[in-house]
């Protein structure tokens, strides 16, 4: 398993454990990661930044899988991508 899956699914298996309520305070900061990677992706691609949806906190994992994906189909270093993950999950109460 790549470095960057294995990130991803202890962000994911994270945010499973957590309780609602710490869910809620830290979806802002999910989300903040999300976009940045919409960001980073339209600009590679040329397509224009757009904001991603707020589907809330139970969807969330779900749209960071999907930009996940797409930054890694854009080419963009992994390298990067793994740091914004494991970032993301010590950050995660």
């Amino acid at each position: 398993m790549e470095p960057v899956d294995t990130e991803l699914e202890r962000v994911v298996r994270r945010w499973q454990q957590l309780p609602l309520d710490r869910a809620l305070l830290a979806f802002p900061g999910v989300r903040d990661l999300v976009q940045l990677l919409a960001d980073d992706t339209a600009g590679v691609t040329g397509r224009g930044i757009v904001p991603v949806p707020d589907l809330g906190p139970a969807v969330v994992m779900d749209q960071l899988r999907v930009m996940v994906h797409d930054w890694r189909q854009a080419g963009l270093d992994e390298g990067v991508l793994e740091e914004r993950l494991t970032r993301l999950r010590r950050t995660l109460p």
